[in-house]
């Protein structure tokens, strides 16, 4: 890694703000224990809300997303719009008719309150920043809505951890959400979701520039601090990996070495490079200790914790409003047997899924723009008339 790499990724006081707004929405009681005496909310917005506030659509982002689903690189975002074919106008959620919010998730460093931002003391929350859960995520995002005047989402929708979001917001709040579209998630996180995830957690943790998240502390006085990059770069080779598929792997690269390198030498294959530029731009872009707390939060993903158990806190959703579930027939991450369980329990149409055809695995949500278009173009069709 490069010594002029900076010691995190987030965006910080004084920086670009970008096309981001700010809102505090007050102090928080934490599902695990604690409290955030204060918590504020970057999101970004497209669109015009209409006077009843009915075309409000909520876009939740994955893990090391953030509300910049539309959009170019500029000051403020180091990266594009995750979504740009998906959302905008014309586009499947068409911000012509739409009014599409997009928030930077609790425990993220784009803007909302998370390890990188200022505690009350003025400095970095760092090791001091509480455990989360999914559900704390969505109580900041309802106060989001009230903020915005919006009683009821017309449709909230996400993939990944951002589907963990969707589910949540139906089960805890199913009056104010009038469809939902959750892709490549499940209703619990999985042993096998968590113990890949603990692993990448264990692979930040460990990295002695880590400090358990203290290293924001010298971060906050000098940008080129020394930070945890190989950590997180190797956690996000592993995550990498489960994002995409071994037929993509295997088509894509094979045994092939990469240019100018030679394996049996000492030199790197095709994929083994692949894997090291996804490790060095997440390091360029995110922060390690918001990478920790927001995974930790998606290892205790579970709609029906406290709820009877996910058949009876699912069924809270059923016949509230239109429902899309959606999985990738070459995720490895979140196999689309979860999704169509998902789509049984929440009473969806013939109790499937919907299927996304893709070589490119769980991230083929991201990427397959116009299967996905379709389906959500088909959802906001079936929504009744206000």
């Amino acid at each position: 890694m490069s010594a002029r790499l900076r010691a995190s990724g987030a965006w910080r006081e004084g920086d670009p703000m970008g096309r981001r707004h700010l809102v505090e929405v007050g102090p928080l009681t934490l599902e695990r224990g604690g409290e955030l005496p204060k918590v504020r909310v970057a999101y970004e917005t497209w669109g015009r809300l209409a006077p009843d506030g009915g075309n409000a659509v909520l876009v939740l982002h994955a893990l090391t997303g953030d509300s910049h689903v539309i959009g170019a690189v500029e000051p403020g975002h180091p990266t594009p719009g995750w979504w740009d074919l998906l959302v905008g106008p014309g586009r499947a959620v068409d911000t012509d008719r739409w009014f599409v919010v997009a928030p930077n998730v609790l425990g993220g460093c784009q803007g909302t309150t998370g390890p990188s931002s200022p505690a009350p003391d003025g400095r970095p929350w760092a090791s001091r920043f509480p455990a989360l859960t999914i559900r704390d995520q969505v109580e900041v995002e309802r106060r989001l809505a009230d903020h915005l005047g919006i009683e009821a989402w017309a449709l909230a929708v996400g993939g990944s951890m951002g589907g963990m979001r969707v589910l949540e917001w139906a089960v805890g709040h199913p009056d104010r959400v009038r469809s939902i579209a959750a892709l490549a998630v499940s209703a619990t996180a999985t042993a096998d979701q968590i113990a890949l995830q603990t692993i990448q957690l264990h692979a930040v943790r460990s990295d002695r520039h880590f400090l358990g998240g203290d290293y924001l502390l010298d971060w906050a006085d000098d940008p080129y601090a020394p930070g945890p990059h190989t950590g997180l770069a190797l956690a996000r080779r592993l995550a990498h990996w489960s994002y995409r598929s071994r037929e993509e792997f295997h088509l894509r690269f094979g045994r092939a070495a990469q240019q100018g390198e030679d394996p049996f030498s000492g030199g790197r294959f095709a994929v083994e490079s692949y894997l090291d530029h996804h490790g060095t731009k997440l390091v360029r872009r995110f922060d390690a200790a918001s990478y920790v707390v927001l995974t930790d939060a998606m290892n205790t993903h579970d709609v029906g914790r406290g709820r009877g158990g996910i058949h009876a806190a699912l069924d809270r959703y059923r016949g509230c409003g239109p429902v899309l579930v959606a999985g990738v027939d070459s995720d490895r991450l979140y196999p689309l047997e979860e999704q169509h369980a998902l789509a049984h329990l929440l009473g969806v149409p013939g109790e499937r899924a919907s299927v996304i055809r893709s070589p490119h695995g769980h991230d083929a949500f991201l990427i397959e723009h116009r299967q996905v278009g379709r389906l959500l173009t088909d959802l906001l069709r079936r929504l009744p008339s206000r």
